[in-house]
């Protein structure tokens, strides 16, 4: 493969290694809940602890594909750092979120309204960057640079809470 092909994707596909290192550590919380409840079949009901676990998981696993569509069209589209910087604060946000559903629900709120705040973040910088492609050989006027300064900057304030 070319080098400088894998140098564009490089930072993301460490993040998304690191989403599944998140995701097994994930399961292994919940086989490890499982196997607290002494039964020798999975069941998804049992203790409350449990349940939690349980349902923080399925919670993840269900924003997961949009989370990696996004980070990935963003990436390859837009601008490689700022979604890979935006990649690592979801995946920042998503096991504040995962941690806070296990104590009381309200704990997890904050979590999952600011992962929400990235994900569409990732969405519109994917948005600019395909609409950019397209525009380009009709109009002739490449808006990537301008596109790629806007994200870089715009990318710090996903820290403010």
């Amino acid at each position: 493969m070319d080098q400088e092909y894998l140098g564009d994707i490089a930072l993301l596909t460490i993040v998304t290694l690191i989403s599944v290192i998140q995701n097994v550590s994930f399961a292994f919380k919940v086989e490890n809940e499982s196997k607290n409840l002494q039964s020798k079949i999975f069941q998804r009901t049992g203790c409350p602890a449990f349940e939690k676990v349980y349902t923080a998981n399925q919670n993840c696993i269900d924003a997961y594909p949009t989370f990696l569509a996004v980070l990935w069209c963003a990436g390859i589209f837009c601008s490689q750092g700022s979604a890979a910087f935006a990649g690592l604060m979801y995946l920042f946000v998503r096991q504040k979120y995962f941690v806070g559903y296990l104590g009381e629900k309200t704990q997890s709120t904050p979590g999952y309204i600011f992962g929400k705040r990235i994900i569409f973040f990732l969405f519109f910088m994917s948005l600019a960057g395909v609409l950019n492609y397209f525009i380009t050989p009709f109009f002739g006027d490449n808006m990537q640079m301008y596109i790629k300064t806007f994200s870089s900057t715009l990318s710090p304030l996903l820290l403010i809470p």
